[in-house]
């Protein structure tokens, strides 16, 4: 996912396409848990393939967190929800405000390969927010295009999930998979570094029915 930019905004807080006008803290380790999300709002690593586990990111300055010892942190909504938003794309993305989410949890994984894998839930006030954010966010992706220092290509789409390869100019070997579907009020943004990201369709599409179980559980 985009590395955070700290930008600062006069823009409403209430609108997730702009940057917060102040940057997410870093001063202690966060929580494991965001409001009702917690671990258990997130697939066991066995759900998302063979080999995989979940890790206990320790953080640090580059990463802008401190470690806090588990696999899931809370993080800052607004900020969280910008940040997963395509940056750096060669085409024209849609302009329009975003709702922002109620509560943000993250959670380490590592694939099979010993590659890094994100999953990031965002937990809105209704459904309508949840769709309005995931149908944003994908309209985005769409239109990012190739070419940029970000360029995604789409693997697939359907009414409430989509699969895309997200790959960095300058550095072949930054290839993900990325996953996002809404289900109910949530809104779920997987992403795993992969070295054959377009073979990985079918796989992606587990992984969509893997997230559904689970990320709008109480």
């Amino acid at each position: 996912m985009p590395v955070p930019t700290n930008t600062l905004s006069t823009a409403k807080p209430t609108d997730a396409a702009v940057p917060p006008e102040l940057p997410e803290e870093a001063t202690a380790p966060p929580p494991a848990t965001a409001g009702p999300l917690n671990a258990r709002n997130l697939p066991a690593p066995d759900k998302l393939g063979a080999g995989w586990k979940t890790y206990v990111d320790p953080g640090g300055a580059e990463e802008g967190f401190l470690g806090n010892q588990t696999w899931t942190r809370r993080r800052e909504p607004h900020q969280a929800a910008y940040e997963a938003l395509p940056l750096g794309c060669a085409g024209q993305l849609p302009s329009g405000s975003l709702p922002v989410p109620q509560y943000a949890l993250q959670g380490a994984y590592r694939t099979a390969d010993a590659k890094p894998g994100t999953a990031l839930l965002l937990r809105f006030a209704d459904a309508d927010k949840a769709s309005a954010y995931r149908t944003g966010y994908q309209a985005r992706m769409a239109a990012c295009g190739e070419g940029g220092d970000l360029s995604v290509k789409q693997l697939w789409t359907e009414d409430t999930a989509a699969a895309a390869v997200r790959r960095y100019a300058g550095d072949e070997s930054e290839q993900y998979v990325d996953v996002s579907v809404v289900h109910g009020s949530t809104v779920a943004l997987l992403a795993a570094a992969s070295a054959q990201p377009d073979t990985q369709s079918d796989w992606a599409h587990s992984v969509v029915r893997a997230l559904e179980a689970v990320i709008d559980s109480p």
